[in-house]
């Protein structure tokens, strides 16, 4: 039922949610005190300031209370490889290339397999749930497992089916790679509305040209997201313009797989001329600044970006290379990082920095007509920090204290599509004491093995 004005009545509400501040996160950035959300049928049915309403009206089927908290969109990890969790520590302190070629391709070639890629997959989304993260996208093998887990866990997930040019867990003919795509896409395409299906081609110098533009073909007839590596280190640079005769991005834009529905991931070397490409053809790019520097392998100018127009979101690439999936960590280092590098403390303020980490990053997916912000007739992936800590107190700017000084250990409820997924910091989808055991089995094998 529906008033006059559309807006949903109170009493019918499946959830309302009032007190606190609510951070919306749209495009004009209100901040709403002592706010009353209303959620009905996984929608955001209303945002109303409370005092507008009559205290009568205040019922629904359960109610919220977030005194002390600010209420905010759920984030959005926009680059994970979350199976990569039963990696996490096993290989730290170690250059890009020598870390992935003696170390986690060998792991991979031995150990992954649909089992770990699920165990590892619902560890991590607990992580991610835990650390007020609603929305992540996912690049690797048995794709279709992290799917299953999702589902399960009540995740909202872009899941892309991993394609590389030698033999791998799930495709072991990598001639086959486009009968891969084409089921992938038509079993997830319309599957759940949760899950998103992708495409991801590990990277330029690992993907042929053939591989990289018929897997984009594949993407681009089911309209899905692109995503690629792209830009991570130096060396791919000469690699790529000793190998074709072209600079990666250069190389890509001549195959023809760059636009709007392509997400350049890292892009730490990126130039002014490839910045000037992404701007014109719309391609998104995922900045995962924890990886990089961990792996020495760059930093993107992202500042650059942002004054070019071009949509960034935020990632924390896999725990083999980060070691977490931390979104609010992430923001703190992605704000500084920049300051050091440019040598100047105004770039990419806090709420450029929460904006990439929600509005931005559902828009890099092509999903911020659904979520991303707090507003009316989006679907209500929703978060609450409870601010009534030490280290978060005084209270001046909730934009500042959120990047600089929070943590995903605040986050005390997450909502997601309407449904709670985690209330008073216990996990409502996810058996998380099993979810561990599981996955120190696999560990304790790789151990062994």
């Amino acid at each position: 039922m529906k008033t006059g004005n559309g807006v949903i009545p109170a009493n019918d509400w499946d959830v309302m949610i009032t007190g606190g501040t609510l951070l919306t996160m749209s495009e004009t950035m209100e901040a709403v005190e002592n706010p009353s959300v209303g959620i009905k049928d996984g929608i955001i049915a209303t945002v109303l300031q409370k005092e507008k309403q009559s205290v009568n009206s205040y019922c629904a089927n359960e109610t919220i209370d977030a005194s002390g908290c600010i209420i905010m969109p759920g984030l959005v990890n926009t680059h994970t490889h979350l199976p990569m969790v039963c990696f996490r520590g096993m290989a730290d302190d170690l250059p890009l290339m020598e870390w992935l070629n003696c170390h986690i391709f060998p792991a991979e070639a031995s150990f992954v397999n649909e089992k770990m890629v699920f165990d590892g997959a619902l560890l991590a989304m607990a992580e991610m749930i835990l650390a007020g993260t609603t929305t992540f996208c996912d690049g690797y093998f048995f794709e279709s497992k992290v799917g299953e887990a999702a589902l399960q866990a009540g995740m909202r997930a872009v899941i892309a089916q991993g394609f590389i040019d030698f033999p791998v867990p799930d495709n072991l003919d990598s001639s086959k790679k486009m009968a891969v795509a084409t089921r992938f896409l038509a079993k997830w395409k319309h599957f759940s509305p949760l899950v998103t299906p992708a495409c991801f081609c590990h990277s330029p110098y690992t993907c042929s040209p053939e591989t990289l533009a018929n897997i984009k073909d594949a993407a681009r007839n089911a309209d899905v997201p692109y995503l690629i590596h792209l830009l991570e280190n130096k060396d791919e640079i000469a690699t790529i313009l000793k190998r074709y005769g072209k600079k990666p991005v250069q190389h890509l834009q001549h195959l023809g797989v760059l636009d709007e529905q392509t997400i350049a991931v890292h892009c730490n070397w990126a130039d002014q001329e490839d910045i000037a490409i992404f701007a014109d053809l719309g391609v998104k790019v995922s900045h995962n600044p924890e990886s990089s520097m961990k792996l020495a392998a760059g930093v993107a100018p992202i500042p650059e970006m942002l004054q070019m127009g071009i949509t960034v979101g935020l990632g924390t690439d896999g725990c083999a290379s980060n070691n977490d999936l931390d979104m609010f960590r992430e923001m703190d280092t992605a704000a500084k990082v920049h300051k050091v590098i440019t040598l100047n403390p105004t770039v990419m303020s806090a709420k450029t920095v929460l904006n990439m980490a929600t509005r931005g990053g559902a828009r890099a997916l092509g999903l911020d007509q659904r979520i991303g912000s707090i507003e009316s007739g989006k679907d209500a992936d929703i978060i609450l920090l409870d601010m009534n800590k030490p280290h978060l107190t005084p209270l001046y700017n909730p934009y500042s204290q959120l990047v600089y000084a929070a943590s995903g250990a605040d986050v005390i409820t997450s909502i997601i599509g309407g449904r709670l997924v985690m209330k008073d910091r216990h996990l409502l989808t996810i058996d998380v004491d099993s979810a561990m055991e599981n996955v120190r089995a696999i560990a304790a094998n790789i151990m062994s093995g």
